[in-house]
């Protein structure tokens, strides 16, 4: 199971005032935090400040650089930002969050996806607006694969994301989420489905339980890439034994390797309020 780390994001209060200041100490920190959870991708995104995106997405791109070894998704709809930060990759190829079917985008972030050998996060949305339905997301994710390997891009290197909506306002969004990642993984042998877990819960009260919930039937269905906060203790818990269960961790070898790490087990604070 691929984890991509989502906390270093403009969104947070705490990463806006970095971004603000430019302040590198809470994204080297966060950079750390999620490299120790057992983040396989640290996501950067800086994109609240119109006009200031390619600065800030190449400078988030040292920063995190200086203190992992781990390759960086870049989460951004502006292939200008693209532009600025992809030439500031030091060493492993990164993944780009994210292109789609909208024809201005795909034809501006496909050269520099390609040029820079990065994997691609590619979502269930055209001109037509985003897909709603299982049908669609099919159908979309097919149209996607199709102009991606037909472009050079290795099915191996593409990550569809199935877009899962909030559901509470929409009670059949993981239904059709769930139903979409089996037919996407069984239709397209080799392509990978990926989704940024915390959207189901939103606007919810008990969201940890509620993500934690979903990622079991996700991971169930044949998800094998997630976007989610590897701080959060439980939620990893609840990752590494399904991947187990499912036949996905021989031996159960990386499930052992986080119990004897202590990783399973609710921190202090956890516990106290239990």
């Amino acid at each position: 199971m691929l984890i991509v780390g989502e906390r270093i994001n403009a969104s947070r209060k705490a990463i806006r005032a970095a971004l603000e200041q430019l302040d590198p100490e809470p994204i080297r920190r966060e950079a750390q935090q999620q490299t120790e959870a057992g983040a396989h991708y640290i996501d950067v995104n800086g994109g609240t400040f119109p006009g200031r995106e390619p600065e800030l997405l190449a400078w988030l791109v040292e920063v995190v650089q200086g203190v992992t070894d781990r390759p960086l998704c870049l989460d951004s709809t502006d292939p200008d930002a693209l532009a600025a930060a992809l030439p500031k990759i030091a060493a492993r190829p990164p993944m780009i969050n994210s292109i789609t079917l909208e024809t201005d985008r795909f034809a501006r972030m496909l050269p520099l996806a390609r040029d820079h050998g990065a994997k691609i996060v590619a979502l269930c949305q055209g001109a037509g607006g985003l897909a709603d339905s299982a049908q669609r997301k099919v159908e979309a994710a097919s149209r996607l694969v199709e102009r991606l390997t037909a472009s050079g891009i290795a099915l191996g290197d593409i990550y569809v994301d199935p877009l899962v909506f909030p559901v509470a306002t929409d009670s059949g969004a993981v239904a059709a989420a769930i139903a979409a990642i089996g037919q996407i993984m069984r239709g397209f042998p080799g392509v990978h489905t990926i989704c940024g877990l915390s959207n189901v819960s939103h606007g919810l009260p008990a969201r940890k339980l509620l993500n934690r919930s979903f990622l079991v039937a996700a991971m169930s269905a044949g998800l094998d890439a997630v976007i989610l906060d590897p701080a959060d203790r439980e939620l990893m818990a609840s990752l590494l034994a399904t991947n187990a269960l499912l036949g996905h961790d021989d031996y159960c070898t990386e499930l052992l390797r986080a119990y004897r790490a202590g990783r399973l087990e609710p921190q202090a604070a956890e516990k106290r309020t239990a």
